[in-house]
């Protein structure tokens, strides 16, 4: 397992985050995926045999933030 910070924007609420982690912990390979509102970033934790930062990027994006 491999972790990885992401730096988030457009989030703004509960909701934002939670819609972030859940389009990470999609992913196949993602074990955790937490996201810090305030500070605009989420940390993941995933095997890299399995998934790749762009592919949690365009996770983020799809979901309508910026990552």
């Amino acid at each position: 397992m491999e972790k990885i910070e992401l730096k988030v924007k457009g989030m703004s609420c509960g909701h934002c985050k939670m819609a972030v982690e859940n389009a990470l912990k999609e992913l196949e390979g993602v074990e955790s995926a937490s996201v810090n509102l305030e500070e605009g970033k989420a940390d993941v934790e995933y095997d890299p045999s399995k998934t790749s930062v762009d592919s949690m990027k365009k996770a983020v994006i799809d979901a309508g933030y910026e990552a």
